[in-house]
């Protein structure tokens, strides 16, 4: 598995990551956990030293998973988590990114991942109750305390980003990003490249719809949150199709699968670039891990982005009610 530094931080991982919120939560009912477990464990066999979960997921299983998944093979091994709502005893759920809540995140979060520091903490959503400077001041205090060893931001605007950064230098940001999902090249992608900081794609196949699996008839089931999305409605996933079967054309010259291509061309946008995709399944595991070893020429990127030019996607890609929590 090749690695890449997450910009200027120093932080090196895997070039594909695993994104492990599908482990146990959001996509329908939770798998085996012993199997989930050992998937979590084959990726580490395969190279994968970048694994992704917050406190949310679940809540708080998700965490323990990957820290009994992790617990034998700390060596080169980086794992994220997150904050950001209140989930405490009596909690809401609603943001909360209040220091004290960032100080107690930590605390439990060390017990269920099992490790003496997390390795890169994120902020889950803006807070728009708590300056952006506090919480990043909170994560330093964290820092200075070895709690915590690098401060990430989850859906957050530049302006945000650059606020947080000169309180406490940001070593990566989360959003979602695929040829699907391009909004992150127009401000934030260049904030990351001006202040050295690495970028993380999450659902970095489109959930799921850039492998070329889903058409009109597909149905999702149990907690499943794409039942939700705007992107897949029947009429979405239908008109949607042209983006994957671009995917399949490219995918059949260079003799790989549409997510494949899919994740390929998110490594070839920048060098501090690391998507995280996640999956349940073994196989897919390894498709994913064999995007990393594709090359797409600078003739085949201009080939992608003068097709994609040409393509409209439908559908929005939160709800209205849940738009209001993002790229601040």
């Amino acid at each position: 598995m090749q690695k890449r530094k997450l910009g200027k931080s120093g932080l090196e991982v895997s070039a594909i990551g695993l994104g492990c919120m599908g482990l146990n939560y959001h996509r329908g009912p939770a798998p085996d956990r012993k199997e989930m477990i050992a998937l979590v464990r084959a990726a580490v066999e395969r190279g994968v030293t970048f694994f992704d979960t917050a406190e949310v997921y679940g809540p708080f299983t998700n965490e323990e998973l990957v820290g009994e998944a992790l617990a034998s093979v700390k060596k080169g091994i980086v794992i994220a988590t997150k904050f950001g709502f209140d989930l405490g005893p009596g909690g809401t759920g609603a943001p909360n990114s209040r220091p004290e809540r960032i100080r107690q995140v930590a605390e439990d979060s060390l017990k269920r991942l099992r490790v003496e520091a997390v390795d890169l903490f994120y902020q889950h959503r803006v807070d728009p109750n708590v300056p952006i400077e506090d919480v990043a001041g909170a994560v330093k205090e964290l820092i200075a305390q070895g709690k915590v060893r690098h401060f990430g931001l989850s859906e957050a605007g530049a302006s945000t980003i650059l606020r947080a950064h000169a309180v406490q230098p940001v070593t990566a940001v989360q959003s979602e990003y695929s040829l699907w999902w391009r909004e992150p090249e127009a401000e934030v992608l260049p904030a990351c490249d001006e202040l050295g900081i690495g970028f993380v794609p999450f659902s970095p196949l489109g959930r799921g719809f850039l492998t070329g699996k889903m058409d009109e008839t597909t149905t999702f089931g149990g907690n499943d949150n794409r039942t939700t999305l705007p992107r897949f409605t029947p009429e979405a996933l239908k008109a949607n199709q042209p983006l994957v079967h671009l995917l399949e054309d490219i995918g059949r010259k260079k003799k790989a699968t549409p997510a494949q291509i899919a994740l390929a061309w998110l490594l070839a946008q920048k060098p501090w670039i690391v998507p995280i995709p996640g999956t349940t399944k073994l196989h897919r595991l390894d498709e994913n891990i064999g995007a990393a070893a594709i090359e797409l020429t600078e003739q085949d990127l201009r080939a992608i982005a003068e097709a994609v030019s040409k393509i409209s996607v439908l559908g929005d890609r939160y709800p209205a009610t849940q738009a209001g929590m993002t790229g601040r």
